[in-house]
């Protein structure tokens, strides 16, 4: 009987969790309602207060679910013993695949830490983060090695994260401009997987 409990209380949660990720990205967090949520959910919006007290709480719990997902597979490829040249491959079809499969994480996470700064500060404190700081290291010995060229690992970092994130962060502004519905746009993302390591290799890389 405990493990049956237990386990409906966890597929009930999954299914909250999965009905507010849709809520919180069509309307973020201000303009949600739990019982928008709830309906989604399809449970009574006390059931949804037994698991989450609060609007706030929940949407804590969606966002350290979305980040939870990424950050680590970020700090797996940032701490890697693979060079320079192959991280950023692996970091650009990483990223991407991620993304397609949560389209709503890039905008969602962007426009929360617009609108609360503070929470975003607080969430990058207390929690897992992508930390590049090994990456940095290496990029910048792989410099004195003459392997690249002579460029701030910073900058480099922010080409690589602006290349790969803005097409989803801008992604209505994109597909408009460019005249792509849903399928041709995915086809773009996977063509990029390519196209910007190798873009960005080519800028780099000493002659």
């Amino acid at each position: 009987m405990v493990n049956t409990i237990k386990m409906i209380h966890t597929e009930t949660e999954k299914s909250i969790l999965k009905a507010a990720k849709l809520i919180f990205y069509k309307k973020g967090l201000a303009a949600a309602r739990m019982q928008e949520i709830a309906d989604e959910a399809n449970i009574n919006k006390a059931m949804l207060h037994y698991y989450f007290r609060s609007k706030q709480k929940l949407f804590e719990a969606v966002f350290l679910q979305a980040f939870g997902e990424l950050a680590p597979h970020l700090n797996t490829i940032f701490n890697s013993d693979k060079p320079v040249f192959e991280k950023i491959r692996d970091f650009v079809d990483g990223y991407i695949t991620f993304v397609v499969e949560n389209p709503y994480l890039p905008t969602f996470i962007i426009q929360e830490m617009n609108i609360n700064p503070q929470f975003g500060e607080t969430f990058f404190a207390d929690h897992i983060t992508p930390d590049p700081s090994v990456f940095e290291k290496q990029i910048a010995e792989e410099i004195k090695q003459g392997i690249i060229k002579p460029i701030d690992p910073k900058q480099l970092l922010l080409n690589l994260i602006s290349l790969t994130a803005f097409p989803f962060v801008g992604k209505g502004l994109v597909t408009g401009i460019l005249g792509l519905d849903e399928t041709a746009f995915k086809t773009y993302m996977e063509e990029r997987k390519k196209l910007i390591p190798e873009m960005i290799i080519n800028t780099i890389k000493a002659s």
